[in-house]
């Protein structure tokens, strides 16, 4: 298992209402039930996952395009992306960030990154 991302906000989010953000985001789909699911998010012809859901939101990114997804999802349903160390991911002008206290590192443009698609990070 990798590294985790939980979306966090005040409101607990529900099920219907994560579905209802989806399925009006362009690019993102929900696969599965209320129990457990997934949500995926295309690039070219294919689907990709973006984040488990099992009553929370939980991603577990291999690359700069996940985690742009996952900002970018975090976004619509207006919540935060919190990482195991507690540095928080976001998209800012543009440009998708992690913040860690007083440091801060950027992803690149969301546009590019999106456009490039899911090229696995290396190990």
């Amino acid at each position: 298992m990798g590294y985790e991302l939980r979306v966090e906000r005040d409101a607990p989010l529900a099920y219907a209402e994560l579905a209802n953000v989806v399925s009006a985001e362009a690019g993102f789909e929900l696969r599965g039930s209320h129990e457990a699911g997934e949500v995926v998010a295309r690039h070219g012809d294919a689907l990709h996952h973006v984040a488990a859901w099992s009553g929370r939101l939980i991603g577990t990114p291999g690359s700069d395009w996940q985690v742009a997804q996952l900002a970018r999802l975090t976004d619509v349903i207006g919540a935060r992306l919190v990482g195991e160390d507690g540095e928080v991911y976001g998209i800012r002008n543009g440009i998708v960030e992690q913040i860690n206290g007083s440091a801060s590192y950027e992803f690149g443009k969301l546009e590019e990154i999106i456009a490039a698609g899911p090229t696995e990070w290396s190990a």
